[in-house]
């Protein structure tokens, strides 16, 4: 948080006018630091601190700056700048700031690019939406199988300044397919004479470019790599994807489905730079549908009204018996998704989920049953509240939580399956809507578990 706590004072710089000093300020700053204080400052501003960085260190602070930072310091800045800094932005980083940008805006911006920036700026936005391709930069060391140690080393100072990274060397044949990869720490413990085929293993994990994102999220969580080489469908070496960009992905589908389990469409952008009647709009879809389906309990209450007017005690329990139900069915679905986002199961594996489930369900129905019929044999014994057939009460919630509990896990778990097997977002079952599907259910669950042990006593 040093950028926090030196905005008052650079603020006062920028107002006194006195760059000099300001300039001595900021060259202190780490590139995250100086990142996070043109976020914080005003915007008028920003271009003013901005245009005092040299030329490769703006280009880094502007790649640490969210999406919504960078347009708005595009707005600001005189295009000379705007089209420097773009040309040297890495390719991964420029693509997903142009992808987020309006097309017109977009085009004008690649239209500022050098002829071979705006050639590779192009082919990355070529490739579809949500795909590894667009994540990948074109920044990275391959060299030929006949290549000596030293031709290697001799390589990698000619061009490696301009590698995203060099943990990893790759090897390419005539045609540019990659055949296999090597640890730079290989190569400097090599011999100079050393032919890179005798370093090679032939094993080496390479990405699909159309692959989707969440494919590499899942490769680089498996394998704990900083880099994946990235190939077309020929197997011919087109990039290379690094760890920052993936857990960038991460974040942003676990924020999506975060979104999601709270009943509420994606946003798009960050909380606070969310319009406001946006903001209502992706909130106010869900809310209507949960709403609407929650109408149903009252007709399901409506129904038993006759059951309810002859054993009022039974209404006491209402809240109990769905609340319970909609917790169940809200940790199976969260456990449920959690695992199909992981690859922990796959479709497959729906039955051994549902038996598991099925079990799970009567255990907790059990326990959560057998204390309630507790809880109303110890109450019975201090207050006529439940009158003289509290047994047969203590019975109904307990049978009726045995029930509900298991019907709600069942249909938590399930609900992920059959929304990945019809193509649709897992994360949409997000609890509220298993918690309204159950709230119905469960009525119907509790009074004809009513009927049954109550018929001739109090009903």
């Amino acid at each position: 948080m040093i950028g926090k706590s030196i905005q008052p004072e650079i603020e006062g710089l920028i107002r006194a006018r006195d760059f000099a000093t300001l300039r001595e300020v900021v060259d202190d700053l780490l590139v995250p630091d100086f990142a996070e204080l043109i976020s914080d400052i005003e915007p008028q501003d920003r271009a003013v601190v901005f245009r005092l960085l040299p030329k490769q260190r703006a280009t880094e602070v502007f790649e640490y700056l969210s999406h919504e930072s960078q347009r708005e310091l595009l707005e600001a800045m005189a295009k000379e700048d705007v089209s420097a800094i773009l040309n040297d932005m890495r390719p991964d980083d420029r693509t997903a700031l142009l992808e987020e940008l309006p097309a017109p805006v977009a085009r004008d911006l690649i239209a500022r690019l050098s002829l071979e920036e705006r050639r590779i700026a192009q082919a990355l936005l070529g490739y579809p939406e949500e795909s590894i391709g667009r994540l990948m930069t074109l920044d990275y060391v391959a060299v030929r199988e006949d290549w000596t140690v030293e031709q290697v080393l001799a390589s990698i100072r000619e061009h490696g300044k301009d590698s995203e990274t060099l943990n990893m060397i790759y090897v390419v044949n005539e045609g540019g397919k990659l055949i296999d990869e090597i640890r730079i720490r290989e190569i400097l413990l090599a011999q100079p004479q050393t032919a890179v085929r005798d370093l090679m293993d032939g094993k080496f994990i390479a990405l699909s470019a159309t692959d989707d994102r969440e494919t590499a999220v899942h490769v680089f969580d498996r394998y704990d790599r900083v880099a994946f080489p990235v190939t077309d469908s020929e197997g011919i070496l087109v990039g290379i994807v690094t760890v920052d960009d993936v857990l960038g992905v991460a974040q942003a589908e676990s924020t999506e489905d975060q979104q999601k389990f709270g009943g509420m469409e994606h946003l798009d952008a960050p909380y606070m730079d969310t319009a406001f009647f946006r903001m209502v709009k992706k909130r106010a879809g869900w809310l209507v549908i949960l709403f609407l389906s929650e109408m149903l309990t009252a007709t399901a209450m409506g129904f038993f009204e006759q059951e309810i007017a002859r054993a009022v005690v039974l209404a006491l329990f209402v809240p109990l018996i769905i609340s319970s139900g909609g917790n169940s069915g809200s940790q199976a679905s969260t456990l449920v998704i959690r695992a199909l986002a992981l690859g922990e199961i796959t479709l497959a594996d729906w039955w051994r989920v549902m038996r598991r489930e099925v079990l799970s369900g009567l255990t907790l129905g059990a326990i959560l049953g057998t204390i309630g019929f507790l809880r109303i044999a110890i109450w019975s014994a201090v207050s006529p509240i439940y009158g003289e057939h509290w047994i047969l009460v203590g019975m109904t919630v307990a049978f009726s939580l045995v029930g509900v509990v298991m019907w709600g896990t069942l249909a938590g778990s399930m609900l992920p399956f059959l929304l990945k097997k019809l193509g649709a977002d897992p994360a949409a079952s997000s609890a509220p809507f298993v918690a309204t599907l159950v709230d119905v259910t469960g009525l119907i669950i509790y009074f004809t578990t009513a009927m049954a042990i109550m018929s001739g006593k109090m009903l």
